[in-house]
């Protein structure tokens, strides 16, 4: 399996499980005459982020991901949404921004560097692969499982084959 196929349509593919999870949270929202704030500023704990904030984070760990195994930029998205159609939007501009990404700019991907913010003022520099097996991936599906954690607990009709995006 190429660095490109283990890394971009995944992120891909999830995200757009995302995307339809969200259109049902807004859907049991509507149908319950629940306020669309309650379920985008659900917690699963004080401490935890919202449920707004894990999709606005696994968006940013798919899109930096993509973009540092392909030695692009890496964007910055300011998290501002605050309904159901701007994280739609944000979900949507992740998946065109790596589906923009040519995937031989993947190729050598898993042995390049990848240096990456570890903390507070702190750095990591990994392989590709490392920053990929141990902490895109890991990241980015913590972030999609809590979301739909955090929905699941407050009501939403959802099973595995929604996170699964089958």
């Amino acid at each position: 399996m190429s660095f490109y196929d283990g890394s971009a349509p995944v992120f891909i593919h999830t995200l757009t499980a995302l995307s339809a999870i969200l259109a049902k949270a807004e859907a049991h929202a509507k149908e319950k005459a629940i306020d669309p704030d309650v379920l985008l500023n659900a917690r699963l704990y004080p401490t935890m982020y919202p449920f707004k904030r894990q999709v606005q984070a696994a968006c940013d760990a798919a899109g930096r991901g993509c973009a540092r195994f392909a030695q692009l930029d890496v964007p910055s998205f300011p998290d501002t949404e605050t309904t159901f159609a701007e994280l739609h939007a944000r979900i949507e501009k992740v998946v065109s921004n790596i589906k923009a990404i040519e995937p031989s700019k993947f190729e050598g991907g898993e042995k390049r560097e990848i240096t990456f913010p570890s903390g507070p003022n702190q750095t990591k520099t990994v392989t590709g692969q490392q920053y990929l097996n141990h902490m895109a991936l890991p990241n980015f599906f913590f972030h999609c499982t809590t979301a739909y954690d955090i929905l699941r607990h407050n009501g939403v009709e959802l099973g595995k084959r929604d996170f699964l995006g089958a």
